[in-house]
């Protein structure tokens, strides 16, 4: 009797399945804004980090990359779309690239430009830059499990 009224109870819940793009959305926008901010492209604003012309390449295309990725992954998870062969398998694929790349970059900001002091200092005073880490790793690992699966045992 008690496990059908909890039954009950879970069941009363909508499933809000897109509840993903509340962190998606705003952390590819993050990463894309950051990434066109270091356009045109300059070799001398990363020498002014320290980082070499390909590093700094691949951050500015990288940032633009990675937010493009989340936001294409997602979309190859809508219904009609993720049923379209290959299409959920390579949405996901994306999103967690996306999300290695992001925690990537976040690493390189906070440990190369921000050089904190410890790792508390990081985690007390770098909130932006850890929030980004967290969800790259999210993303990174979750992909679009569930998009994926939903398609696989169809």
């Amino acid at each position: 009797m008690k496990n059908k009224n909890l039954q009950t109870y879970w069941n009363a819940f909508p499933d809000f399945g897109w509840s993903h793009l509340l962190l998606r959305i705003p952390l590819a926008v993050v990463f894309i804004q950051q990434g066109l901010s270091k356009l045109p492209f300059d070799p001398t604003v990363g020498a002014a980090f320290g980082l070499p012309k390909l590093v700094w390449w691949v951050v500015t295309y990288g940032e633009i990359a990675a937010g493009i990725g989340l936001l294409a992954g997602g979309f190859a998870s809508l219904n009609k779309i993720r049923n379209i062969p290959f299409v959920a398998e390579l949405g996901d694929l994306t999103t967690r690239f996306s999300g290695i790349t992001m925690c990537s970059i976040s690493t390189g900001v906070i440990w190369v430009v921000n050089k904190p002091e410890s790792l508390t200092h990081v985690i007390l005073y770098d909130n932006l830059h850890v929030f980004l880490w967290v969800g790259g790793l999210y993303f990174a690992l979750r992909g679009n499990w569930a998009a994926s699966i939903a398609v696989n045992n169809k």
